[in-house]
């Protein structure tokens, strides 16, 4: 069960022509009964123990604890919606895990679709980038894809393949034909978005380790950002894991030159000994901006390309795990462990 999956699931080449939303559902159908026939059948044999979701008397087994399968497409339709909302993410559980929201979103009058979509299959997506045109989105996830998305239409444009660990980061350059993306390994790939064909890669392994006596893979490229001049990437992560396990560790941000291909500057952030950079984004005043969190909490650090350390911090209310940039260039939002996102206004350092 865990090497295999129903023949009749939906790629996106099956949605040609004039495949409609009931096609979709139809479908769906068909992948299910084929799922229930395997697990009752062929893969009756090699899923054993209660706690196996894929044997068919499991406690674990939908069809054992719930009226229904509950990870169905599901259509919430309001009589007079005031908008509409697709909900899907990168795993296959989608409609599972977004009901909820779905029953909140159609309470406040949306007709709410929850489209269970394959994505990266079994596997987490663990970063989206959207083109600078607003045209393509990559996808990079557990699996070592990379994978180009048509937003217009959501067919997959091409995969990309090379990675040897799983992807954790993906953006593009600003001219849009190069996608870079980083995986746990410490790999970072450039890749031409046109035709697919990697470009060259570019070591960030300070940023991965491997402890053996907890046998954890650890750290890895968690953050890109290229500079708005395209001269500069920046790779952020994590460095001096001496206790993965305990979360002891220190944010890292590794510049490189896209030049010449090669670092040319590490940026640490002294004093934060359980951090994580999870986002990079340059400021039009060519500073590097970084969201860290950790057992240390949650921090903006702020960097000048030509130094080591960071010369402004600002400790944020909570612990942080993502951030983001606001086109006024001054508007931080920060999404935080305690489920609340945060807007923090930037303004020059008082004299």
């Amino acid at each position: 069960w865990h090497r295999e999956a129903p023949g009749s699931e939906i790629v996106a080449s099956d949605a040609k022509g004039a495949y409609s939303f009931a096609d979709y559902l139809a479908q769906e159908d068909r992948v299910f009964a084929e799922l229930d026939a395997l697990v009752d059948k062929r893969w009756a044999g090699e899923s054993v123990g209660k706690f196996c979701r894929y044997k068919a008397d499991s406690v674990c087994n939908p069809a054992t604890l719930f009226e229904r399968n509950w990870n169905r497409t599901f259509v919430f339709e309001a009589k007079e919606p005031v908008g509409g909302v697709l909900l899907v993410h990168g795993l296959s559980d989608a409609p599972y895990s977004l009901r909820a929201l779905g029953e909140r979103m159609h309470a406040s009058g949306y007709t709410v679709i929850g489209l269970r979509v394959p994505g990266h299959g079994t596997s987490w997506v663990r970063a989206l980038a959207a083109s600078p045109d607003g045209t393509v989105l990559a996808s990079g996830g557990n699996d070592n894809m990379v994978r180009l998305w048509n937003l217009a239409d959501g067919t997959l444009l091409r995969e990309l393949s090379g990675h040897e660990k799983q992807v954790y980061s993906v953006t593009f350059h600003p001219d849009g034909k190069s996608l870079f993306s980083g995986d746990l390994g410490g790999g970072v790939r450039q890749w031409d978005v046109q035709t697919g064909a990697e470009q060259r890669k570019l070591d960030a392994t300070p940023l991965y380790s491997y402890n053996g006596g907890q046998q954890v893979d650890f750290g890895g490229v968690r953050a890109l950002a290229v500079s708005p001049d395209g001269r500069r990437l920046a790779a952020g992560g994590l460095y001096k894991a001496s206790n993965p396990l305990g979360a002891v560790h220190e944010p890292l941000v590794i510049l490189f030159s896209l030049e010449s291909g090669t670092a040319e500057q590490q940026q640490l952030a002294e004093g934060i000994t359980q951090g994580v950079l999870w986002r990079l984004v340059w400021l039009s005043d060519g500073s590097l901006m970084g969201v860290c969190g950790g057992g240390s909490g949650g921090w903006l650090l702020f960097w000048k390309h030509e130094d080591d350390k960071d010369y402004h911090r600002f400790q944020l209310d909570s612990l942080a795990r993502d951030m983001d940039l606001h086109v006024d260039g001054m508007t931080v939002a920060t999404a935080h462990y305690d489920r609340h996102v945060r807007s923090t206004k930037l303004s020059a350092k008082p004299a």
